[in-house]
């Protein structure tokens, strides 16, 4: 197997082989990132792909001052965004600046499996998908949300706030679902 730094060395040359060999290293990683972000596997494989276009054309670019995995996640998430922002005067979202949100509530995603937690965050409604991911996944701020989103701060709070509770709804309705058939967790 290739090193990550000769893998690099020979994407940079266009050498299609090394090309395959780093879309297959980091395809499955990169698609769980998709998945968070696109509202159906399908959206998610064309952000995934529309990605790695990116990440090969942008290549040479990469100084390395960040791990490989984690500069193309950030070209991924863009990717996304980019894609959701074509939609964003789609996605109702109510201007809140005075909200009043506990933000010591936490949603407990353990016990699940992975591709449970992803269905479930892709039925979120896209503006409490998209702030959800930037937020709790991702770590931005909602001032910085704000800013990427073209919304205000209250409104990405209010999103998020809204999200949560969706989740927990929704985490709390799956759980009632294995009580009653018997079946465990994953």
């Amino acid at each position: 197997m290739q090193t990550e730094k000769d893998l690099l060395e020979d994407c940079i040359k266009e050498n299609r082989t090394a090309q395959k060999a780093l879309y297959d290293r980091y395809s499955h990683k990169m698609k769980v990132v998709c998945q968070r972000y696109g509202k159906s596997t399908q959206e998610a494989e064309d952000i995934l792909q529309e990605g790695f276009i990116k990440v090969f054309a942008n290549i040479k670019s990469f100084r390395g001052d960040a791990r490989l995995d984690t500069w193309m996640t950030r070209i991924m998430i863009n990717t996304a965004l980019n894609s959701q922002r074509q939609k964003l005067y789609l996605i109702p979202m109510v201007d809140v600046e005075n909200i009043d949100i506990r933000e010591e509530e936490h949603v407990s995603l353990s016990g699940f499996h992975l591709s449970e937690l992803i269905t479930i965050v892709q039925s979120l409604p896209d503006g409490c998908r998209l702030v959800f991911n930037l937020f709790a996944i991702e770590g931005y701020s909602h001032k910085e949300i704000g800013e990427m989103l073209g919304i205000s701060e209250g409104t990405s709070k209010s999103q998020h706030n809204r999200a949560k509770s969706l989740l927990k709804a929704k985490l709390s309705q799956q759980e009632k679902r294995y009580e009653k058939f018997g079946e465990g967790k994953i």
